[in-house]
């Protein structure tokens, strides 16, 4: 009886555990016993998808970084649809280094974190649009090494964790070999894929394939200097006057409110001064469950548990809702939200009819950089039981 008792305790919370484990659902057929002792409670419940981009910012980079500005957007949209096996969607994080610029210091291996990760994508905007170029020793094993040395990218196994290095000048500059590199990537399992920006083959010579292939990540060259294709669209117009209206259901508070509201409303134009398309691309990840701004917005905050509008300070509040009692306050928020959700579904269901427009009028890829990313993204996550729906 008490080794039948053993063994359906065991069941239980291998069944359990699976539950739990949202992304990587496969059993092993051999289990490691000292596993079975580890309680349920000790996995993070939330899974993360960590993207490093790692980009060359000497001379003859501006096209990358053009299209890096330009195709942030896709990737983010691609998340939105992403899901951990059958549960839950993971939280997407991204952070920004530059590399292979004389204004960075020397001492540093020429090599800056722009920003570490974060789900901010409006820094994360305005951190893109802050690069500039210029002339420098590009040192690929040493700027990855940093990374994974400088960002947390923490020890759970189903989270999604993969480097993007792209550049154009031999993989096997500086000191630091790129092989400690990848074998030190491989140890948080990151995965690391590199982008040559010129020739395939030329790629291959300069050892920026054996890069990727250490980690099991992917190879690809592409044309940094390619324009990007924007296709335009009947749904355009709307989608970005539907834009203008959502920035009016945020409800700013706190120190960071007012410059936060303003970041918000700089980068709509960034992005529009790039082309439309762009414009159109943001406003449809601002429709998306992954642009949260809980830390200066009212509405999202109060979908916080630990958040409480009672605890705020009146000098914390806009003054639009200084003076008003906290059940006013409330219902402010509510119609605000209420607004804000009937505006996102639209501009959904405008891009749904967009995206449908552009398979059928596309006549060439639209972009190389966000072809290389998408590609090794989707190949990736699934190996790591990641679904799109």
């Amino acid at each position: 009886m008490k080794n039948l008792k053993h063994l359906l305790g065991i069941t239980l919370f291998t069944i359990a555990a699976g539950t739990v484990y949202g992304c990587n659902i496969k059993v092993k057929e051999k289990e490691d016993m000292a596993f079975l002792t580890t309680k349920v409670s000790e996995k993070p419940a939330k899974q993360y998808v960590k993207i490093a981009l790692l980009l060359d910012t000497s001379n003859s980079m501006d096209g990358l970084i053009n299209q890096a500005k330009a195709q942030l957007w896709d990737i983010v949209n691609e998340f939105t649809h992403a899901r951990c096996g059958t549960s839950s969607r993971p939280s997407l994080q991204i952070a920004l280094y530059e590399y292979g610029n004389d204004d960075l210091a020397s001492r540093e291996g020429y090599i800056r974190q722009v920003i570490g990760f974060s789900s901010d994508l409006d820094e994360i905007s305005e951190k893109l649009f802050s690069l500039t170029t210029n002339g420098g020793e590009e040192y690929c094993g040493q700027v990855i090494q940093t990374s994974l040395k400088q960002l947390d990218w923490g020890k759970n196994a189903d989270d999604l964790k993969m480097i993007f290095i792209a550049g154009n000048e031999p993989f096997t500059q500086g000191k630091l070999n790129y092989k400690d590199a990848a074998h030190n990537a491989k140890e948080k399992d990151v995965i690391v894929n590199t982008i040559f920006c010129g020739n395939y083959e030329q790629g291959i010579h300069t050892d920026w394939k054996s890069g990727a292939m250490l980690t099991g990540g992917e190879y690809m060259a592409i044309d940094h200097n390619r324009q990007v294709v924007h296709i335009e669209t009947p749904y355009d117009d709307v989608i970005i006057k539907l834009n203008t209206q959502l920035n009016g259901t945020y409800i700013s508070y706190g120190g960071l409110g007012a410059a936060k509201v303003a970041a918000q409303r700089e980068q709509d134009s960034k992005a529009y001064g790039m082309n439309k398309s762009v414009a159109v691309k943001r406003s449809v990840s601002k429709s998306s469950r992954l642009y949260k701004n809980s830390q200066w917005d009212l509405v999202d905050a109060v979908e916080d548990d630990e958040f409480e509008i009672e605890e705020l300070e009146v000098e914390a509040l806009p003054k639009e809702l200084q003076g008003k009692t906290e059940e006013e306050i409330k219902a402010y928020v509510a119609v605000k939200k209420k607004e804000r959700e009937k505006i996102q579904k639209q501009i959904q269901e405008l891009n749904a009819k967009r995206e449908a427009y552009i398979a059928k009028n596309q006549k060439e890829e639209t972009g190389e950089l966000e072809n290389a990313l998408l590609s090794a993204i989707k190949n990736q996550a699934a190996k790591k039981n990641y679904r799109w729906d």
